[in-house]
């Protein structure tokens, strides 16, 4: 098994460039299904989960090519496309449930296995089968697969999301862009990465548009045009490169990122100490001494994403008294907490609050990863230690963080990877 090794302390300097989008290229990569045209997407980061929806694809009849080795693919889609999405390719990641809309959108059925992926929380799929049936959609679940149907094709209809879904909304976008008439999804999850989707939805042909903050309006079409798309850049790579500067007094210019979609990031970052200043889309980030406590909530963007509560708890471990981070996304998303306090943090837990005792000195340990984001705050806390610690079962973070070892080590970071 692969593993990490870790020296710190280490003060990062230099320059990153931000990889490509993984939570935009998931959603998009499914969408790809709707069309016969051939579809040229850039940008895409060479991470994991990537690799297994393009696996996924292909295993459904889709034709990838790569263009030159270089982060594109090009796609098409022939009239005999599968409709089946097995466990052994849904297993390892949420996202392969949205090629459920849209096989349904295009084809009238699909058997999709429920997803895998992280353990940090249960994520039904109950708000994408409830919303699919509201278009026409039967199903039942055996055997831990989706058995769907529309016998009458997908026909357009309001629909209010129970609560705020990033899944069901992109699900639902891309089974109404080819469904009869007009759809009204209202409550809406209004990340950025949901925005991409909709970008490239209308650049393929598509109908879409956003009617207010949460509300999206989707008119069905029948044409879809071949294009050339270029994927977002990741936010959370680069709130994870924002936080690793402010941890260890690193001095770091980030490129290649919109600075706006990451403002709350941003603005927390400045509260608590951090020196942050950007210049024609470029972020430096000088890391300081001190670091003030805060409280913090994750919630739905424009929130305080879910995907840097780990990264940033362990920046507060660091803070000059007690910070509080209450997760309010996923509910079993503290598991990385058991490992920092190995390391010398104090971090106590109740319900989804957890507290952090702040003034702590980070000691170096052999380590076990849990999840992806917890894999990366394991590593922000090893640089911050002193000595070398471990790092196991670093599959969680091949699965969304584009060669992280070498934009670390770039950065100055001793770190390499063992078997």
């Amino acid at each position: 098994m692969k593993k990490l090794e870790v020296f710190g302390a280490t003060k990062l300097k230099g320059q990153v460039r931000i990889s490509g989008s993984k939570n935009a290229s998931l959603p998009i990569l499914a969408a790809t299904l709707l069309s016969n045209k051939k579809i040229y997407l850039k940008n895409l980061p060479k991470v994991k989960d990537i690799e297994t929806m393009i696996l996924l694809l292909k295993s459904l009849g889709s034709k990838v090519n790569f263009v030159k080795n270089k982060n594109i693919i090009s796609i098409k889609n022939d009239l005999k496309i599968k409709t089946f999405a097995s466990y052994n390719l849904v297993k390892t990641m949420r996202a392969g449930i949205l090629v459920l809309g849209a096989l349904l959108a295009k084809y009238g059925k699909a058997k999709v296995s429920l997803p895998g992926g992280c353990a940090i929380g249960t994520r039904p799929i109950d708000i994408h089968l409830k919303a699919l049936s509201d278009l026409g959609v039967k199903y039942k679940i055996v055997q831990g697969y989706v058995y769907a149907t529309a016998p009458k094709g997908l026909k357009g209809s309001k629909i209010r999301f129970p609560k705020i879904s990033v899944g069901a909304t992109e699900n639902l976008i891309i089974a109404a862009s080819l469904a009869k008439g007009e759809t009204i999804l209202s409550n809406c999850a209004i990340e950025p990465e949901i925005k991409d989707l909709v970008n490239f939805l209308n650049k393929m042909g598509c109908k879409i548009k956003w009617i207010s903050k949460r509300t999206v309006k989707i008119i069905g079409c029948k044409n879809l045009s071949q294009i050339s798309y270029e994927v977002m850049p990741d936010r959370i790579e680069a709130g994870t490169y924002l936080i690793a500067s402010a941890l260890t007094e690193g001095d770091i210019k980030i490129c290649g990122i919109d600075p706006k979609i990451i403002k709350t990031e941003i603005k927390i970052l400045k509260k608590i100490g951090t020196n942050i200043k950007i210049k024609n889309n470029e972020i430096y980030v000088k890391g300081n001494k001190s670091i003030k406590n805060i409280k913090i909530k994750t919630s739905p963007y424009p929130g305080f994403p879910t995907d840097l509560q780990a990264q940033m708890m362990v920046l507060l471990c660091k803070a000059s008294k007690s910070s509080i981070i209450k997760e309010d996304i996923f509910e079993n998303r503290f598991m990385h907490v058991a490992e920092l306090n190995r390391m010398g943090a104090s971090i106590s837990i109740k319900g989804n609050t957890a507290t952090i005792k702040g003034n702590i000195k980070f000691n170096s340990a052999e380590l076990m990863a849990t999840d992806l984001r917890a894999s990366v705050s394991l590593i922000l806390a090893a640089m911050a230690a002193k000595g070398k610690s471990k790092i196991n079962r670093i599959y969680h973070l091949d699965r969304g963080y584009e060669q992280i070892e070498k934009k670390l080590k770039k950065l100055g970071a001793k770190i390499k990877r063992t078997s």
